[in-house]
């Protein structure tokens, strides 16, 4: 298993990145199932998660979700 060291702290902009720790953190979780304020959750949640926030809005979020979806199911 691949861990995220603190060398790899996560921002908003690195969201592949931070589809990837979402992805190996919450690996039993059904993405299908998951809200934009969930989401805000496992991420501010992560043990790298490094940025603000209240940067956070739809449009970033929804395009985190997207990737995440796309990396479980595609």
């Amino acid at each position: 298993m691949n861990d995220f060291s603190q060398s790899h702290l996560l921002y908003w902009d690195a969201s592949y990145e931070i589809v990837l720790a979402l992805k190996q953190v919450y690996a039993d979780v059904d993405v299908d199932n998951v809200g934009l304020n969930q989401l805000l959750q496992c991420i501010v949640a992560l043990p790298n998660f490094a940025d603000d926030p209240a940067l956070a809005n739809e449009g970033i979020l929804n395009e985190i979700l997207r990737e995440w979806y796309e990396e479980v199911n595609l």
